[in-house]
């Protein structure tokens, strides 16, 4: 089977408003000159519609139209490669996402260990962030946990003791072995992420894996992130403030 061949049964295979990429059709590097003339071919044809160079959806027609893919389902082309995670999204979007604030940013921050993903969709600016470790659809949500931490004093309309009460009941309803993942992945942020997961930690009771970052945090450091003792008891362990 060639490629025009290939590429056309597995457009038809696809639903009406799923977006794709030349990494999502596994288009082999010797055949990429044969697919962008199979992908120009369909868009005359109108199978399907070009979003942007590289970028392709299969259209789909309601009775007000035809309607183009929300910006959720194309950010995902840029979340992947290869059917692998590789990027997550965080920064203000995540977090209004998660409740922790009302407010709506035409940026999304996309974080990857590898890659600087930065493109348009629509009227979204998506800017790169960093991930401090490999990404994985697995560790996502730890990796989301720990930058709600990071970001702790930059979040907008953000009611910092509700926020508390957010992360120590996200960290506590992990499994075992997510809360050693967590710690682990901490060990990689910046010292004032480990001291506030410490500080949670130690108020949860889970002295083992509090104990693990204390030789990870500099006592003559403070680390402020504009909590109490009456939020959180043990920040004076942990030089938070």
């Amino acid at each position: 089977m060639n490629i025009t061949t290939t590429i056309r049964t597995k457009v038809n295979r696809m639903d009406t408003g799923d977006v794709f990429t030349y990494d999502s059709l596994a288009i082999p590097q010797s055949g990429l000159t044969a697919a962008a003339k199979a992908l120009s071919r369909l868009v005359k044809e109108g199978t399907i519609r070009r979003y942007k160079n590289g970028l392709y959806y299969k259209p789909k027609t309601t009775v007000f139209g035809e309607v183009k893919p929300r910006e959720e389902v194309l950010l995902q082309n840029y979340l992947f490669e290869d059917g692998k995670q590789i990027a997550y999204v965080t920064g203000v979007r995540l977090y209004n996402q998660l409740g922790l604030t009302s407010q709506i940013s035409n940026v999304i921050k996309v974080a990857s260990k590898d890659k600087q993903i930065k493109t348009t969709i629509g009227n979204i600016k998506v800017k790169p962030s960093k991930s401090y470790v490999e990404v994985t659809k697995n560790n996502v949500p730890l990796l989301q946990i720990l930058d709600v931490i990071k970001d702790f004093n930059s979040i907008p309309d953000f009611n910092k003791e509700q926020g508390i009460t957010f992360l120590e009941e996200k960290i506590n309803n992990l499994s075992y072995s997510d809360k050693n993942k967590m710690v682990s992945f901490a060990k990689k942020y910046p010292p004032k992420v480990r001291a506030l997961v410490g500080a949670i930690l130690e108020n949860l009771d889970m002295d083992e894996l509090s104990n693990s970052l204390k030789d990870s945090i500099n006592y003559l450091s403070l680390y402020e992130f504009g909590i109490t003792k009456k939020i959180l008891p043990t920040i004076k362990n942990w030089n938070v403030a």
